[in-house]
C-alpha cells in the first residue's frame, strides 16, 4: 500500500453490510442486493476483497487477479456486476498492493506472487473460476497447472515462454527494481491519456492514475523473459481469452495467439483499451457480459 492509496478505514461499505445497486448503476449489480466481505490471509499479509450475493447459489466462485500496479480496486465494477447476478466474486490483492500488507517491493518476485495466488485459492469454495487481467493472467495460467478449477478467463494475457522469442537483454536492463505508472505510460496529463484510451472517461483515467501503486521489477523481468506454461494442464478447463484492440501493453494480436495456442474461446474488443476492459464506466460491461455468457454456457 502506498501513501497515495486509501486505507481500509476509508471504505464506506463495511463487511457484511448489504449493498443495493440500481439496475444500470456504476457497479451494475442487476438491481439485486449483495454484501461485502473480506478474507485476510495473515501468514502472507494478503487481503481478498469479496462481494457476495445476498442469497447463495450453485454458481462457481470467481477469483479475480489483477495485473501490474493494480489491486482489488481494479475489479470494483466486476465485483458488483457478478455478485448482483449470483456469483461470489473474490478479488485478490497481491502482497504490497492496495489493501495487502506492505513489503520491500524490490524483493518480490513472480514466484512470490504465484504463492499469493495459491494461498487465496485455498480459502475459496470448490473449483473456482479464475478471471485475470494482464500479468495476473500469466499468474492464472501458472496456478491452473496444479489447481482444481472450474474454468479460466484471461483478459489481455502476456505471452508465455512457448510463444515468445529469445528475451531482449536491453529491455530487461531497462526495468528498474521498483517501478511506477510512468513505466506503463500513465504519468501524463489525463486528457492526453484519454486520447490513447478513448473507452475511458476522464473520471476513469483519474481513478486509474490515482490508484496505480508500485511494482516489482523482478516480476516484470520474469514476464518479459518468458514464463513457461504447461499447456496440456489447461486443456482440461473451459477457457476464454479476451483481447483489447487499443491495448498498448498487451496487444490484441498477442491475446489471439494465446487463445489459438490454448484452443480457447476468443472474444476481441477492437475499441477497448487495457484498463477499459475492466474499469471503463461503459466498456467494462461489454466484456463482463461476454464473460457471463461464457460462464453460463459452461454452467459455471
Amino acid at each position: 500500500m502506498t501513501e497515495e492509496q486509501p486505507t481500509r478505514a476509508s471504505v464506506t461499505v463495511l463487511p457484511g453490510e448489504p449493498i443495493r445497486f440500481p439496475s444500470r448503476g456504476d457497479g451494475d449489480g442487476g438491481g439485486r442486493a449483495v454484501r461485502k466481505d473480506e478474507i485476510d490471509i495473515e501468514e502472507r499479509g494478503i487481503y481478498v476483497e469479496s462481494w457476495l450475493p445476498e442469497r447463495r447459489s450453485r454458481r462457481r466462485p470467481l477469483y479475480l487477479l489483477h495485473g501490474e500496479l493494480g489491486g482489488s480496486w481494479l475489479w470494483e465494477r466486476y465485483l458488483g456486476y457478478f455478485a448482483g447476478r449470483g456469483w461470489e466474486a473474490h478479488a485478490l490483492n497481491l502482497r504490497a498492493h492496495f489493501w495487502s500488507s506492505t513489503a520491500e517491493v524490490a524483493d518480490l518476485t513472480f514466484e512470490y506472487y504465484l504463492e499469493d495466488v495459491r494461498a487465496g485459492l485455498a480459502r475459496l469454495g470448490p473449483n473456482p473460476v479464475l478471471v485475470a487481467h494482464g500479468l495476473g493472467a500469466l499468474l492464472a495460467m501458472k496456478a491452473a497447472e496444479s489447481a482444481a478449477l472450474g474454468g479460466i478467463v484471461l483478459i489481455s494475457p502476456p505471452l508465455p515462454r512457448e510463444l515468445r522469442g529469445p528475451p531482449e537483454a536491453h529491455r530487461l536492463r531497462q526495468v528498474p527494481s521498483v517501478f511506477r505508472r510512468d513505466l506503463v505510460g500513465w504519468a501524463g496529463m489525463p486528457e492526453q491519456i484519454r486520447r490513447l484510451n478513448p473507452d475511458l472517461s476522464i473520471a476513469d483515467v483519474l481513478r486509474v492514475q490515482h490508484m496505480l501503486g508500485q511494482e516489482s521489477g523482478a516480476a516484470r523481468r520474469a514476464m518479459l523473459s518468458g514464463v513457461p506454461v504447461d499447456r496440456e494442464a489447461l486443456m482440461r478447463l473451459p477457457r476464454l481469452v479476451v483481447g483489447a484492440g487499443l491495448d498498448r501493453l498487451f496487444p490484441e494480436g498477442e491475446s489471439e495467439r494465446v487463445a489459438t495456442w490454448l484452443e480457447a474461446d476468443y472474444q476481441p474488443f477492437g475499441a477497448h483499451s487495457h484498463y477499459g476492459t475492466v474499469i471503463g464506466e461503459e466498456s467494462f460491461r461489454q466484456v463482463a457480459d461476454a464473460i457471463r455468457g461464457f460462464l453460463e454456457a459452461h454452467r459455471l
